[in-house]
């Protein structure tokens, strides 16, 4: 996607959520009076989600040596690095509103898992001060790490479904039954997913949990189509991969909560737009014979 196309697909978005927003505040007695500014927020939404389709490795560079050097005939009310990282938080909203519009259709294959978010070296923990008293130290497959966790479910398109950031110590099956309210049909997650009761919790909503069974526990019959989409979980894998080294929704130079929360929406919306994605290939009757009625 060009950038002209990304401009104009966010701001037919903001055209329309825009007035909708604006009436919500008034209701709810949180609308305060703002002055127009240089920028326009759909205008400040396609730099940050453009920043992530670019591959730069920080903003700062990005912004300073290519925004400002070279988009100016396409921003022409441009205003400093500064002001322009003042001005992120209030578009965070407005961006996960338009997240949720990149969605994609669920099929009935969907795939579950939850990444590391560090926001500091290990060895600077105990003198980390920018997300004191909200990051929490958290522990996955390859060690511990200080941060949040980020939970994603794909579909077999390599789309993303539904999203949720926590906090590093939160397990990742308490987040589950928010992130499922949109599925039916099959979901494929790791050992981290083990529980009988959230089983059962998601076969009364028709969801079908699938994972793979710890060395001590007893075997189990499984369909041979399901222990053939348990290998393709790595499809997930394949997502959070690109979203780190791609589109950089992970660094540890941010100095609040909102400018990350901002990176990390950017990020899964410059993915979104992505032409090409990790995916399964499956058509329809494969879909159908995989799921019975």
């Amino acid at each position: 996607m060009s950038l002209l196309e990304l401009y104009c697909h966010v701001d037919d978005f903001w055209q329309t959520f825009a007035p909708l927003w604006e009436s919500e505040l008034l209701q709810s007695g949180l609308k305060q009076r703002r002055r127009a500014g240089n920028l326009y927020p759909s205008e400040i939404m396609t730099i940050l989600i453009h920043f992530h389709q670019m591959r730069f490795r920080d903003f700062k560079t990005y912004y300073t040596s290519y925004v400002l050097g070279h988009l100016r005939g396409e921003f022409p009310h441009l205003v400093s690095y500064n002001r322009f990282v003042e001005l992120t938080p209030s578009v965070l909203i407005p961006l996960c509103a338009y997240l949720r519009s990149c969605y994609g259709e669920c099929s009935g294959v969907s795939f579950i898992d939850s990444t590391p978010l560090a926001v500091c070296h290990n060895r600077r923990i105990p003198r980390h001060r920018g997300f004191a008293g909200v990051a929490q130290r958290g522990k996955n497959s390859v060690g511990w790490f200080f941060g949040f966790k980020l939970h994603l479910i794909v579909n077999d398109r390599g789309e993303l479904l539904a999203t949720r950031l926590t906090r590093a110590n939160v397990d990742d099956r308490v987040p589950v039954p928010q992130l499922v309210k949109r599925l039916w049909g099959k979901l494929f997650g790791d050992k981290g997913y083990l529980s009988q009761p959230l089983t059962a919790q998601l076969q009364q909503r028709g969801i079908h949990l699938i994972t793979r069974l710890k060395s001590n526990m007893k075997n189990r019959l499984m369909l041979l189509a399901d222990k053939l989409l348990l290998r393709k979980r790595s499809i997930i894998e394949t997502i959070t991969d690109q979203l780190k080294n791609i589109s950089q929704i992970e660094h540890t130079r941010h100095r609040s909560l909102a400018n990350l929360m901002v990176n990390v929406v950017a990020g899964l919306i410059a993915y979104c737009h992505q032409p090409k994605k990790p995916s399964l290939a499956l058509d329809l009757p494969q879909l159908e014979a995989l799921i019975p009625n």
